[in-house]
C-alpha cells in the first residue's frame, strides 16, 4: 500500500552501526583487575566486536544458538553484548553470584554452545564446568595463558580480518539475549529478549523523563552486566554515544568513588546496598572526593530508603528511584520529580522520590485486588500488572511460570502496589512479603525504609512471625552502623510518629548482617527460616 513507512528492522546491529558512524571518537574506560585503567574509542570497540562476531562464526556458532558470558563489567563484555546478537546468535549472561547448582541448571536449560569467561573467574567456573553441556570455552586473559583445551579471547580476535564483516539483515523479532530470574521462588526461569524489545527499551530509557541519557553523559553501570542486561545501560549508552566507564571487579565504595571522580561520571546505576555503602563513606570522609554536581544515581532492585535520598542531596548527588524486572528488559518506571510537585513541600517531594514513580512511555500499568482492578486513588492496594513492547509474553521453556501471565496479555509482577491519579506507583511489598495482621495488611517495605532513615541504622529487614491472636506480626531485623549502639525501644520510638501503633514491630533483633540474594536483595526466605520458631505475644 502506498504511503506507508519503510519496513526498517529494529535490531542491535543498527545500534552498532550508529556507534561506528557517529561516535567513533567517544571513549570507553575500564578499571582492570590490577586497578589500572584501560581506555579505547568507540571505533576500537566496534572493530573488535566485528572480529568477535567473525571468530564465533568460525567456531561454528549458528544464528539462534546461545553464547554465554561469565564476566564482570568491562569493555570486552561490552564487545560480547554486541558481537553475539549482531549475527543472530543469543547473548546469555550467567550470574556469577549464583550457586553452582543453579548455574548448571541455567546453562543446560539455555543449551549454551560457547561460554566466554573472565580468567579471574575460572575458579568459580570450575565448580560447575564438568556438569554442563557446553564444551567450547573462551577465556578473557591479559597474559594469553589459558587452560589447555580453551581458547584465548585475544588470540581469536587477532586471527580475524574486519574487512570480511558484513552487517546482516534479519527479523527484529528474533531473540537477541536472554537472562534468568534469580529463582527465589522455584527454579530460575529464562526470559528471551527480542532485538525489537532491546532497541525500543534503549530508546525509551534514554528519554528525558526516564534516564535522560545523551551524548554529553558519562555512564558507569555498577549494576552487573550479568544481571538483567545491566538494566539496558550498555545498549542505551552506546545508542546515544555516551562515554562509558566500567568498574571491573572493583565494587567497593572507595574504588567506585575514585572512578566517579576520575571520569567525571554523570549517571550511574546500582542496587541500594551499593549506595548505602558509598553514603556511609562520604559521611565519614566528606571532603575526600570531588564528584560531578547533580550526578544521577539510579537505584533499583529494591526500594531506596527516603533517608538515603535525603543524605545524598546533602552532597549534591541525586538519587533517582527506578523499578523494573528481568521480565521487563528490565525498565518499568522512574521517579523523576514531575512539574506538578515543583512547588510542593520538601516532604511531599521526598515522598514522591521514594516511590517507584510513573511508567516509562509504552509501559502500561494496572493493579488487581480481591474485587478486581483497583482505582488509581493512591490508597487501594493490588498486584501490579504490566504490558508493553519490551515485556515478556512468556517464559522460555518454563510452563510452571504460565500463571504469571493473564488471559488478556498482561504480566503479573507479584508486587503489591498503590497507584495514584497521576500514575505514580508505590510498591507496598512483594505479595509473599506482606504481613497480614488481624486481617489488615502491613508493608514490610515501608517499615524497612523508615528504620533505615534512623541515623544509627545501616540496614533493616522486616518479616512476619507467628502471633497467637493476630496470626502474623512484624519482626524487624536490624544491622547498626559501625560503632553505633541502639535499643529496640529507641527504634520503636523513632517509628511511632510515622505509623499507626498496630504497624509497629512487636520485636527488633540486632544482627551483624542480613543475608542477600545474588542480585543484592534481602533474602527473606533465609530470614524466615532463621526466625521460624520466633513467637511474639506468647508469655
Amino acid at each position: 500500500m502506498q504511503g506507508l513507512m519503510m519496513n526498517y528492522q529494529l535490531t542491535i546491529p543498527t545500534i552498532l552501526k550508529r556507534a561506528e558512524q557517529v561516535y567513533s571518537y567517544k571513549k570507553i574506560v575500564t578499571r582492570q583487575p590490577d586497578k589500572s585503567f584501560h581506555e579505547y574509542t568507540y571505533a576500537d570497540f566496534v572493530s573488535r566486536a566485528k572480529k568477535l562476531t567473525l571468530a564465533l562464526q568460525r567456531l561454528g556458532v549458528q544464528p539462534g544458538e546461545r553464547v554465554a558470558t561469565f564476566c564482570w563489567n568491562h569493555y570486552r563484555h561490552l564487545e560480547a553484548y554486541f558481537a553475539i546478537p549482531t549475527f543472530g546468535a543469543v547473548l546469555h549472561t550467567l550470574n556469577i553470584r549464583l550457586f553452582p547448582e543453579d548455574l548448571t541448571f541455567i546453562a543446560n536449560d539455555a543449551n549454551d554452545k560457547v561460554i566466554i569467561i573472565d580468567k579471574i573467574l575460572l575458579p568459580l567456573f570450575e565448580k560447575f564446568k564438568n556438569n554442563i553441556q557446553a564444551r567450547t570455552f573462551i577465556v578473557i586473559s591479559d597474559d594469553g595463558q589459558v587452560p589447555e583445551g580453551m581458547y584465548d579471547y585475544e588470540t581469536l580476535l587477532a586471527a580475524e580480518n574486519e574487512a570480511s564483516f558484513v552487517y546482516p539483515d534479519f527479523d527484529e523479532n528474533q531473540a537477541s539475549a536472554m537472562c534468568y530470574t534469580s529463582g527465589t521462588t522455584g527454579k530460575p526461569k529464562g526470559v528471551l529478549y527480542s532485538h525489537r524489545a532491546v532497541v525500543l527499551h534503549s530508546m525509551g530509557a534514554a528519554l528525558p523523563d526516564v534516564m535522560n541519557l545523551s551524548e554529553i553523559d558519562t555512564v558507569l553501570p555498577v549494576v552487573p552486566m550479568f544481571h538483567a542486561n545491566a538494566w539496558g545501560l550498555p545498549y542505551t549508552a552506546t545508542m546515544v554515544g555516551a562515554k562509558q566507564v566500567y568498574p571491573g571487579p572493583h565494587l567497593d565504595a572507595v574504588s567506585l568513588l575514585e572512578d566517579f571522580e576520575r571520569e567525571k561520571v554523570t549517571l550511574t546505576a546500582g542496587v541500594p546496598t551499593i549506595w548505602l555503602g558509598i553514603i556511609q563513606h562520604l559521611e565519614a570522609n566528606p571532603n575526600q572526593f570531588n564528584l560531578t554536581p547533580d550526578m544521577r544515581m539510579v537505584v533499583g532492585g529494591s526500594a531506596a530508603p527516603e533517608g538515603m535520598i535525603r543524605n545524598y542531596d546533602k552532597f549534591n548527588l541525586r538519587v533517582v528511584q527506578a523499578w523494573g524486572m528481568t521480565e521487563m528488559t528490565p525498565l518499568g518506571t522512574m521517579a523523576n520529580l514531575p512539574s506538578a510537585l515543583k512547588d510542593a513541600s520538601d516532604d511531599a517531594k521526598y515522598a514522591y522520590r521514594a516511590s517507584q514513580g510513573t511508567p516509562a512511555p509504552m509501559v502500561e500499568i494496572r493493579a488487581r485486588g480481591d474485587e478486581g482492578l483497583i482505582p488509581w486513588d493512591g490508597k487501594t492496594m493490588g498486584e501490579l500488572e504490566v504490558r508493553g513492547p519490551w515485556i515478556a509474553a512468556s517464559y522460555y521453556n518454563a510452563p510452571q511460570g504460565a500463571d504469571r501471565f493473564t488471559e488478556d496479555g498482561w504480566f503479573r509482577t507479584g508486587d503489591i502496589v498503590t497507584i495514584d491519579f497521576r500514575g505514580t506507583v508505590k510498591i507496598q511489598d512483594r505479595s509473599k512479603d506482606l504481613i497480614k495482621s488481624g486481617g489488615e495488611w502491613i508493608s514490610s517495605v515501608d517499615l524497612e525504609n523508615a528504620l533505615m532513615a534512623h541515623p544509627k541504622v545501616a540496614e533493616a529487614a522486616v518479616i512476619s512471625v507467628f502471633h497467637p491472636k493476630w496470626a502474623e506480626r512484624p519482626l524487624a531485623i536490624v544491622v547498626l552502623k559501625q560503632g553505633q549502639s541502639a535499643t529496640a525501644e529507641e527504634l520503636k520510638d523513632f517509628l511511632m510518629p510515622k505509623f499507626a501503633t498496630w504497624w509497629l514491630p512487636d520485636a527488633i533483633e540486632f544482627v551483624d548482617s542480613i543475608p542477600r540474594t545474588a542480585t543484592g536483595k534481602f533474602l527473606k526466605t533465609a530470614l524466615r527460616e532463621q526466625f521460624k520458631e520466633y513467637k511474639v505475644g506468647v508469655s
